[in-house]
């Protein structure tokens, strides 16, 4: 069971409380993350990534590990504890300006 957590923009929006968990067939990567999500909530399409290109949006970020894996590929496995449930794979939304 993958454990994502979303912005609350997002929560709301998909009218969900705390962290989301799915089941994802196969290997995790974010794609496929991504992919189960939006199936199961439907109104996040194109909120998170472009609905065309399937690309990350500009003020988006994934984390999880401590790491930021924002610009990693979309097919790249993710960390074993994300796999596992220990860490959960987390949607922030990013801030700009001064």
């Amino acid at each position: 069971m993958i454990r994502v957590v979303l912005p609350a923009h997002l929560k709301n929006l998909a009218h969900v409380s705390g962290e989301v968990r799915l089941e994802v067939p196969g290997p995790a990567t974010q794609r496929l993350i991504l992919d189960t999500l939006e199936a199961r909530y439907p109104m996040l399409l194109g909120t998170i990534r472009d609905r065309h290109s399937g690309k990350r949006r500009a003020f988006v970020r994934f984390y999880a590990c401590e790491q930021d894996l924002s610009n990693d590929s979309p097919d790249t496995p993710l960390p074993e504890e994300v796999i596992a449930g220990k860490e959960p794979f987390i949607i922030l939304g990013a801030m700009a300006g001064g």
